[in-house]
């Protein structure tokens, strides 16, 4: 029987510690604050920095401002999201202050409870790929002379948008309400220059005919859909108020009383009821005593839910009100019937100018839930939704009296 191969000499075997210390790339492992625990001497050697000082150091710290940036909004939310990242472009600034260039692996290392416990990072000079790609669009852009005035407009007009971007970001901390901003403004523009154009529209042909027309029930109808969009008018600019003074504001106002609720919601009833005489509206009341509440906000608040309900519901249902009194809260719910509501509409429900689909384009801001979820937090109230193929219901609860609580 032959022996069997002889065992390899020591020095056949890899040296683990230097495989780390001195390989190829550089290697950096986090602890779950996203401080430097360890670093190879390749790293180290790249950034001119000893190890020793590293540690303990933030990896963003590391990074030139743009990378900073980057590391904040993108790096570290797509690590928290997947726990890993892939060929990531980052500008590490070396100890003389040079930059350099690398692409970046990461993964987070976890418990069993899912606990982070650290994240390794793997670290590629990329020196020569970003010349390469560099090269790349270089070539594009000349290769396109045609478009290249105009690409170099818009290549200006963008880093204009983003200087003033980086500006308001740096004095404001906060990148993202100023995008909101800018989206609230542009949305604010453009549904309201379309929602007036109708009512203004009516009002100025119905002038045009009144110049022609004798007294007549036709001009008496004119002037009906002219006093309509003049009122259609007024509403979106009431609507208009109140969001300025709930989004760029303190808050919509309120001037709070005690109140009977239940004359106040007959009469909202009674007017949606003239203006939709092929609706059947169902009512329900058990209110004992007065509310302390801001009696022309409620009834605001009741016709935008009312309102609604109209446009959302199923036209052959009944739009359905009930409002009562116990425990020391008031509670007003409005429902209807139909289709539910999609959970992806749930979610931007009671955000302004956001109107889902709705079975007429001019059905106004979409703005009446936002208002209506204003005017609940200004009484310390709350206003809920639930919905499922049975019904679609809203629901209003706040104190009966100045001295309780929120009734969130």
């Amino acid at each position: 029987m032959s022996n069997p191969d002889p065992a390899p000499p020591a020095a056949a075997f890899e040296d683990l510690e230097d495989l780390y210390e001195n390989a190829p790339c550089g290697y950096l492992s986090l602890d779950p604050s996203g401080r430097i625990v360890k670093s190879n001497q390749t790293f180290s050697h790249w950034i001119g920095i000893a190890a020793s000082e590293l540690v303990g150091r933030k990896l963003h710290e590391l990074l030139n401002i743009a990378g900073r940036v980057f590391y904040e909004t993108h790096f570290a939310p797509l690590l928290r999201m997947q726990g890993f990242f892939n060929e990531v472009a980052l500008d590490f600034i070396t100890k003389d202050g040079a930059k350099l260039p690398v692409l970046a692996n990461a993964m987070e290392r976890r418990a069993t409870s899912g606990d982070l416990l650290f994240t390794r990072l793997t670290i590629f000079k990329a020196t020569d790929r970003r010349r390469y790609e560099r090269e790349l669009v270089d070539a594009r852009v000349a290769a396109e002379n045609a478009r290249r005035e105009l690409a170099a407009l818009n290549a200006a007009l963008e880093q204009r948008v983003a200087n003033a971007v980086a500006e308001r970001l740096m004095a404001e901390k906060g990148l993202s309400a100023e995008k909101e901003v800018a989206q609230l403004r542009e949305q604010f523009i453009a549904v309201l220059g379309h929602d007036l154009r109708n009512p203004l529209g009516s009002i100025v042909n119905g002038l045009r005919l009144l110049e022609l027309e004798p007294d007549s029930a036709h001009k008496n109808r004119l002037i009906g859909l002219m006093k309509n969009g003049s009122r259609r008018m007024s509403e979106l600019i009431d609507n208009v108020l109140d969001l300025t003074r709930g989004r760029l504001g303190h808050g919509i106002t309120v001037a709070r009383d005690f109140c009977e609720p239940e004359p106040l919601l007959r009469q909202v009833i009674g007017e949606l009821q003239l203006a939709h005489p092929d609706r059947v509206f169902e009512s329900t009341f058990s209110i004992a005593g007065r509310v302390y509440c801001d009696r022309s906000r409620l009834g605001q608040l009741a016709s935008n839910l009312l309102g609604n309900a109209l446009v959302h519901g199923a036209t052959t249902e009944p739009v359905r009100i009930g409002a009562s009194t116990g425990a020391g809260l008031f509670e007003l719910w409005v429902a209807n019937g139909g289709e539910p509501i999609a959970e992806a509409t749930m979610l931007r429900l009671f955000q302004p100018f956001f109107r889902g689909e709705v079975r007429d384009s001019r059905q106004g801001l979409g703005l009446g839930l936002y208002i209506a979820m204003e005017i609940a937090k200004a009484h310390a109230g709350a206003l809920t939704v639930t919905s499922s193929a049975v019904e679609t219901r809203f629901t209003f609860r706040m104190p009966t009296n100045p001295n309780q609580g929120s009734a969130g």
